[in-house]
């Protein structure tokens, strides 16, 4: 049986295997293939965050709380967390954390640049169903498959963040051994935490997160997905709220 934990330290390797492969291509890469690239991760992104919003119409949640309440617990969810995130300025203090891993790990990049990296990748790579799930199945002892497709994928998507974004890439490894590792202690210490519906809402929730990641990819607009994350929160708790009020 797997020691509780392994999962998240193989996905944390690969992210850092993934950026450092990116990085090396990408300094020997035209200026045009690395838009290229990028504007591609950009679109899958979307792709993924909106087979992710599908989760609203997820059986489990429309049990739960109705087939017309998911779509208003979505958005209160996203409206609270945001307010919540902008009142701390989490956006920044995430960019600000990406500035200080700069200055310690490296002299040769702009700060602007690595915290880009830092923040855009670890919000591909710490959010999503296959995170929480793959985790909670870890902790429960279930074993870690789902962990390790994720890490293929993350460790893939890494070499075209890092080809761009460079070294605050692999950083985003940080990221997910907090998150992934806390839902790990989670599921060992408190056996099944978190009904399907309640994992439905996240999924939800975290693909809109995912389509505001795939806009800022794309320069069509910078918006600040960080502040959204307390919205992961938020979003399970309006689902329980609904459910035991019907």
């Amino acid at each position: 049986m797997a020691v509780p934990g392994l999962g998240t330290l193989i996905n944390a390797a690969a992210i850092v295997g993934g950026a450092g492969l990116g990085t090396m291509a990408g300094h020997r890469l035209p200026d045009r293939v690395r838009d290229t690239v990028t504007d591609v991760l950009g679109l899958i992104t979307l792709v993924i965050g909106g087979l992710d919003v599908a989760s609203l119409v997820d059986p489990s949640l429309t049990r739960a709380v109705g087939s017309r309440a998911p779509l208003l617990i979505m958005l209160g969810a996203l409206v609270l967390g945001s307010a919540v995130g902008a009142a701390v300025h989490l956006q920044r203090r995430l960019e600000l954390l990406g500035d200080w891993m700069q200055r310690r790990l490296s002299r040769d990049e702009e700060a602007g640049s690595f915290s880009e990296g830092f923040v855009t990748a670890s919000l591909v790579v710490a959010v999503g169903p296959l995170a929480i799930l793959g985790a909670l199945s870890d902790g429960l002892g279930r074993g870690i498959d789902q962990l390790v497709i994720k890490s293929v994928m993350d460790g893939v998507i890494c070499i075209a963040f890092g080809a761009s974004l460079g070294w605050g890439v692999a950083a985003a490894a940080l990221s997910v051994i907090a998150v992934q590792g806390s839902f790990t202690a989670v599921g060992a210490t408190l056996g099944t935490f978190l009904p399907d519906a309640e994992i439905a809402t996240i999924s939800a929730v975290g693909g809109v997160l995912l389509l505001g990641v795939g806009l800022r990819i794309l320069n069509v607009r910078p918006v600040p997905v960080a502040n959204m994350l307390p919205a992961l929160i938020a979003g399970p708790l309006l689902t329980w709220i609904v459910a035991i009020t019907r």
